[in-house]
């Protein structure tokens, strides 16, 4: 799904030349860098550098990655994603199976006041509380982001900044594969964007890369109108690849309302809200059974 190779052609073709004191004229036809002018400014021979690009040098040495790193201008996730596609021969990364442990779902029923999700390096939804149900309209367990904003809600208008949010999963996908090399599940599912989203093909082949990361995200829901709210992620120590994302409103503002109001019309109306609780899905607003033994939601369960 993605090699070190390719990394390399894609970012060498964003150097400006004149930046890295190459003189250049309107005779030139490469777009950025040469693999000569790569190679001579990061003291490798130029055939090891094309063999570099053409994939069949192995383990190139810290040195080499940390002087390519500098001079295709490589920001630290880009850094390290160099660093690990590099490493991808020696040793492989096993996929997270994505086991939710119990006391993570506690954690998610304090948080009353705000959307709060559990997920993977693929996207998929594992688990989430009643607001995050409330938002998105529709169950947690079987949600994958990445499927959802390609594939579901292009047209619906349910992220405000569809295209922004479109740049940010496709580059924690490019991550994700860089990691996860043999995930035959995240394989699958790049696979489906790819067939049924041309800007998702786009922005593949630009091989960008990009850190999942706190920030503003905004929705404009159908119930309650537009939402500005703050995503935080906090990364879970002892589970490879799986974060806890909660979004919040700021104290007085319009969205911190909107969600009051969301989580009224969700009572009144009786809108279920689903999270995978200890295995068990639990749908509706009254105490979840916490007696049902843990389940591996990647599971097949077709």
């Amino acid at each position: 799904m993605d090699d070190l190779a390719g990394f390399l052609r894609t970012r060498r073709s964003r150097v400006d030349p004149a930046a890295v004191g190459i003189p250049t004229d309107r005779h030139r036809r490469v777009e950025g860098l040469r693999r000569e002018e790569v190679a001579h400014l990061s003291g490798v021979s130029v055939d090891y550098y094309v063999r570099l690009e053409q994939g069949r040098a192995t383990q190139p040495s810290e040195q080499v990655l940390d002087a390519l790193a500098r001079v295709l201008g490589l920001d630290e996730t880009e850094r390290g994603h160099l660093h690990r596609l590099a490493r991808q021969r020696r040793r492989r990364a096993k996929a997270p199976g994505g086991r939710v442990r119990p006391e993570l779902l506690r954690v998610l029923d304090l948080v009353t006041d705000a959307p709060a999700l559990i997920m993977d390096h693929r996207l998929d939804v594992l688990a989430g509380n009643r607001l995050a149900g409330l938002l998105y309209g529709r169950p947690i367990p079987g949600l994958n982001t990445a499927r959802h904003i390609f594939l579901e809600e292009a047209e619906r208008g349910l992220y405000s900044d569809w295209e922004n949010c479109t740049l940010d999963v496709v580059g924690h996908l490019r991550l994700a594969a860089g990691k996860y090399p043999e995930d035959p599940r995240l394989a699958s599912l790049i696979g489906e964007l790819a067939m049924g989203s041309e800007r998702f093909r786009r922005l593949w082949a630009r091989a960008d890369v990009r850190a999942r990361a706190h920030g503003r995200k905004a929705y404009r829901h159908p119930l309650v109108g537009l939402l500005e709210l703050h995503q935080e992620n906090f990364a879970l120590p002892d589970e490879s690849g799986v974060e806890l994302l909660v979004l919040s409103a700021a104290p007085g503002s319009p969205a911190e309302d909107g969600l009051h109001l969301l989580a009224s019309l969700g009572t009144h109306s009786g809108d279920a809200h689903s999270t995978m609780d200890d295995g068990k899905i639990s749908h509706g607003l009254g105490p979840v059974d916490r007696s049902a033994t843990p389940v591996d939601p990647t599971e097949d369960r077709s």
